[in-house]
């Protein structure tokens, strides 16, 4: 009688972890660059032979791979990953990988993110434009150009967030390894004037928020019949 009650502890603790999960990816559903979260759960067998019971993992959490939807603005500061990878950028915690392209250029020439962290080339160094060249123009492959003169490179990256991932931010996650540089690749790009939205898309969430609530709901049915059950045998054993 014990083990449904912890097997339905065990489930309830995977649901709210659920919840949670959800609750942030429709909070970031318009945050530009922002790559939603997942859950896996395992289930976790105690005990053997007749004594075996399942529990519900406290479950993984993982990062999706799709892509959002480009938008386009026009701005010349404004930049998209096209393909699978990452800008980087140089923060107090080192440096963080991130899909929000939305860059700005200082009166020293530095290119920085939207929170005023340096922009990063391919070698892991902080991008220099001539403040006065105005804005530059930039190349498919990343490369950066004032004039008729190439002045530095966008540095796009790869990594493997793995499981249980670290954010930074909204849209920034903490890479457990060093990312590496992408280079001659055909697939991976860059797109000026260009955004990448959320690809969080609301009305799955609100589908998979409804889900876990039945669920909850019908864990807690199921703890308060077994707390039924288990005041009935008290009462009985209690009258003998």
């Amino acid at each position: 009688m014990q083990d449904s009650l912890y097997v339905s502890l065990s489930s309830q603790i995977a649901l709210e972890k659920r919840l949670n999960t959800i609750a942030d990816n429709v909070a970031n559903a318009s945050t530009i660059g922002f790559r939603a979260t997942g859950v896996k759960f395992e289930d976790v067998v105690a005990g053997t032979g007749q004594r075996s019971v399942a529990f519900a993992s406290t479950g993984d959490t993982f990062l999706s791979g799709a892509n959002g939807g480009m938008q386009e603005t026009g701005n010349p500061f404004d930049f998209a990953v096209k393909g699978n990878a990452w800008f980087g950028i140089q923060t107090p915690s080192g440096t963080i990988m991130t899909r929000d392209g939305r860059f700005s250029m200082n009166q020293n020439g530095e290119l920085l993110s939207i929170e005023g962290h340096p922009v990063l080339d391919a070698g892991g160094a902080p991008i220099q434009l001539d403040p006065r060249g105005g804005p530059p123009k930039v190349g498919a492959d990343g490369a950066l150009h004032q004039g008729d003169r190439q002045v530095g490179a966008i540095g796009l990256f790869t990594f493997d967030p793995g499981v249980n991932f670290t954010r930074y931010g909204n849209s920034g996650i903490v890479p457990p390894r060093a990312p590496e540089p992408v280079t001659d690749r055909s697939d991976v790009g860059v797109a000026q004037g260009f955004l990448e939205n959320s690809n969080v898309n609301p009305v799955m969430e609100m589908m998979r928020l409804i889900q876990v609530q039945r669920a909850f709901e019908n864990v807690a049915a199921m703890v308060r019949q077994a707390g039924n059950s288990t005041d009935e045998a008290i009462k009985t054993l209690g009258s003998k």
